[in-house]
């Protein structure tokens, strides 16, 4: 569904799907173990919502929004080095000749030859 649907909403650009697939399988990986963990499954850890354990599940979210933040500003932080390196675009008319002919040298879909 997050791929399907949440994704074609916000119109963001995935190819690969990785935040629909590790993204929203991690937040709620995160909050279901603050909603179904049990102290009877594992002694050393504490009881979620449904077994008591309100705080827990509060810590969990309070971790799912540090994460994303972290992962977020890192991201940004990388993008900027490697914009100010590298750079992270090619040139409009690379673009439209064809990244596969002007960046790997392999014609493929080409608009212009």
């Amino acid at each position: 569904m997050a791929i399907a649907k949440v994704k074609s909403y916000f119109k963001y650009d995935d190819s690969l799907d990785v935040f629909g697939v590790h993204g929203v399988g991690g937040i709620w990986g995160t909050i279901a173990t603050g909603l179904f963990a049990e102290k009877a499954v594992n002694d050393a850890g504490a009881n979620g919502l449904f077994f008591g354990g309100a705080q827990q599940l509060l810590i969990q979210c309070v971790l799912v929004v540090v994460t994303v933040v972290f992962a977020a500003a890192m991201t940004w932080i990388i993008f900027k080095l490697v914009d100010a390196v590298i750079g992270v675009r090619v040139e409009k008319t690379k673009e439209i000749v064809g990244l596969d002919l002007t960046q790997h040298s392999e014609s493929a879909y080409t608009l212009v030859d």
